[in-house]
C-alpha cells in the first residue's frame, strides 16, 4: 500500500452505501466525493421534493418501508407504483427502476410486500489520449487472444416484505421487515477499472429490520428501529497482459481474470421522537442513530490498489428538526451532525522487515489509517397545496434543498517506514429538489426530482513531475502513487420519480 491509502482506504465502505441505500438509518462513510446515483431509491416518498426533510415531518409514503412498525399508520390497503430514472452527466452512468408495492391492514395486523426490477447502464469512460506512444520492436505483428468482455447493461432485482401488529389501546405497535437484493451491477464501479477489458459483477444485500412505535395523545410519538445489513459483492475483472515471447520473437497478449470481493456488515440502532412545539402548528423532532460497520474484505481496483484491506467504523448522527403547518402550507428544516470514527488497514502477504529491523509477520498490519469525520447535513423544504374544489382534486408544489458538508482528519501510520502522516480534507455536496402532486378522490399522482452537485467520476490523467507532496491533496483528486493521479471530473446526477398511490377497496 502507498500514498493512495491517505485518500481512499475506505472506498470499499463507500460502495456499500451507494445511493443512500437504506435512507438515514445507514450512515454513509465516504472519503471522496464520488458520484453514486440513485440506484437504491426504490420506494416512493412524500418529502423527497422538500429536500427529504423527515425529523419533524412524517412521510406518509416512505415511513412504512424504513420502519416496519410505522405501517400502523396505514388506514387502508394501498398499491404503490414508483418508476424512477436517474442519469449522470457526461454519459457516466444511469439507471431505471420499476418498483411495485402493496401495504394493507386487517384489524390489528398490518403488512405488505414490494418488488422491483432495475436496469443499470454501463458508464462511458472519459475520452483520453495518452501523452506518449510506445513503439514495439520489430519482429512481426502482435499475437492477440480474446478476453470475454461484459459491457452490456445489467439488471438487478429487489424483494421486500413487512409484517407488524398494533398492541391495542396502549398505542404501541411492532413490526419487522426483510429486504433481499440480487445485484449484477453497481453504478459507477466499472469506472474504477479503467485498464480492464471487461467486468462482471454479482452479489446480494440482506437488510433485516425490527421496529417499535409508541404514540401518545397530543400527537406525540417515539420510534425505535434496530437493523442488520449484510452486503456481499464479487467482481470478475478481465485484463490483457502484454509480454515478450523470446521463442516467437514478438510481443503477445494473454488474457487474465482477477476476482475481487467486497464484504460489509452493518448493525444499527435508530431512535426518533416528535411532538408539537406550540399550538400554532410548529413541531419539533429529535433523532439519534448509531452504526457499527465491519469490513472483513474490501475489493481492490486500479484506482484504489489496496490488496486485502480490512476496516471497521463507528458512525453516529444526532439531529433536530422543525416543521410548521399553516393552512395548506408546509415548512420543514433538519439539522444533523455526524461524527464518525473509522479505521482501515493493509496486511502483509509475507513476513516483512521494518526500517528498525523488526519483523511484521504474514497477516500483520503494515499500514493503519485512522479517520475522524465531522459531517453536517442540512435539509430545507416548503410545500404549498391548492384545493380545486370544483374539480374535486388538489395540487401541491414542493421545493427543497439538501446540503451535506463532509470533513475528515486522517492519521496514517506506516509501520514499515516507521512514519506517520496527517491529512485534512473536506468538500460540500448540494442537491436542489422539487415536486408536483395531484390528489384525486381515489388516487394520488406525484412527481419528484432532484439534482446532485459537488461530486465526480474518475477521469484518468497523468502527472510525470515526481512525487506528490501530502499538502497537495485536493478534494477532486485520488492519489494512486507518487507518479500518477486519477482525477474526479465533476458531474451532476439528476433523478426523476413518478409515484402512483391507489387505494384498494
Amino acid at each position: 500500500m502507498n500514498l493512495l491509502g491517505q485518500r481512499v482506504a475506505m472506498l470499499g465502505a463507500l460502495l456499500l452505501v451507494l445511493g443512500g441505500r437504506a435512507s438515514a438509518q445507514i450512515i454513509p462513510i465516504r472519503t471522496v466525493p464520488l458520484a453514486q446515483g440513485d440506484q437504491f431509491l426504490l420506494f416512493p416518498s412524500s418529502n423527497l421534493g422538500m429536500g427529504g426533510v423527515s425529523i419533524a415531518l412524517s412521510d406518509s409514503l416512505f415511513d412504512p418501508f424504513r420502519n416496519p412498525a410505522l405501517g400502523v399508520r396505514v388506514d387502508a390497503a394501498r398499491l404503490f407504483v414508483a418508476p424512477t430514472a436517474y442519469s449522470s452527466s457526461r454519459e457516466t452512468g444511469g439507471g431505471r427502476t420499476l418498483p411495485i408495492a402493496l401495504i394493507t391492514r386487517a384489524g390489528a395486523w398490518f403488512g405488505g410486500f414490494a418488488g422491483a426490477v432495475q436496469q443499470i447502464e454501463r458508464s462511458q469512460p472519459f475520452s483520453f489520449s495518452p501523452p506518449f506512444a510506445v513503439a514495439l520492436p520489430r519482429g512481426g505483428p502482435v499475437a492477440t487472444q480474446d478476453v470475454a468482455s461484459d459491457n452490456r447493461s445489467h439488471g438487478n432485482s429487489y424483494a421486500f416484505a413487512t409484517l407488524g401488529k398494533s398492541l391495542g389501546v396502549t398505542g404501541v405497535s411492532v413490526g419487522g421487515s426483510v429486504q433481499w437484493s440480487t445485484l449484477h451491477a453497481l453504478d459507477g464501479v466499472d469506472l474504477l477499472y479503467p485498464g480492464s477489458q471487461g467486468l462482471s459483477q454479482s452479489g446480494h444485500v440482506l437488510d433485516l429490520r425490527l421496529g417499535l412505535n409508541k404514540e401518545w395523545s397530543g400527537n406525540r410519538s417515539l420510534e425505535i428501529l434496530a437493523l442488520h445489513d449484510r452486503f456481499a459483492m464479487t467482481q470478475d475483472v478481465s485484463y490483457i497482459d502484454v509480454f515478450w515471447d523470446p521463442g516467437l520473437q514478438q510481443f503477445v497478449q494473454a488474457p487474465r481474470v482477477e476476482r475481487n470481493r467486497d464484504r460489509n456488515r452493518t448493525t444499527g440502532l435508530h431512535v426518533a421522537y416528535q411532538r408539537p412545539l406550540t399550538s400554532t402548528g410548529w413541531r419539533i423532532g429529535l433523532i439519534g442513530t448509531a452504526n457499527i460497520v465491519s469490513s472483513p474484505r474490501i475489493a481492490t481496483n486500479e484506482i484504489v490498489t489496496v490488496p486485502r484491506d480490512q476496516g471497521r467504523a463507528t458512525a453516529l448522527n444526532l439531529g433536530v428538526g422543525f416543521s410548521k403547518t399553516r393552512g395548506l402550507a408546509l415548512f420543514g428544516l433538519d439539522v444533523v451532525y455526524e461524527p464518525i470514527w473509522s479505521n482501515s488497514w493493509a496486511v502483509a502477504d509475507v513476513p516483512m522487515v521494518t526500517v528498525g529491523g523488526e519483523t511484521i509477520p504474514a497477516g500483520g498490519r503494515t499500514i493503519v489509517n485512522r479517520f475522524r469525520f465531522s459531517n453536517v447535513v442540512l435539509r430545507l423544504g416548503v410545500a404549498q397545496e391548492m384545493a380545486l374544489t370544483n374539480l374535486q382534486k388538489a395540487v401541491r408544489l414542493d421545493l427543497g434543498l439538501g446540503v451535506r458538508s463532509m470533513h475528515y482528519r486522517l492519521t496514517q501510520e506506516d509501520r514499515l517506514a516507521a512514519t506517520e502522516h496527517p491529512l485534512r480534507n473536506s468538500w460540500v455536496e448540494w442537491s436542489p429538489t422539487w415536486g408536483l402532486s395531484l390528489r384525486f378522490p381515489d388516487l394520488e399522482l406525484r412527481y419528484r426530482g432532484r439534482v446532485l452537485n459537488g461530486t465526480g467520476r474518475p477521469s484518468p490523467s497523468f502527472n510525470f513531475g515526481g512525487p506528490v507532496p501530502l499538502d497537495s491533496f485536493a478534494p477532486n483528486n485520488l492519489v494512486v502513487n507518487p507518479g500518477e493521479t486519477i482525477n474526479l471530473a465533476g458531474v451532476t446526477t439528476i433523478t426523476h420519480q413518478i409515484s402512483l398511490s391507489l387505494p384498494l377497496r
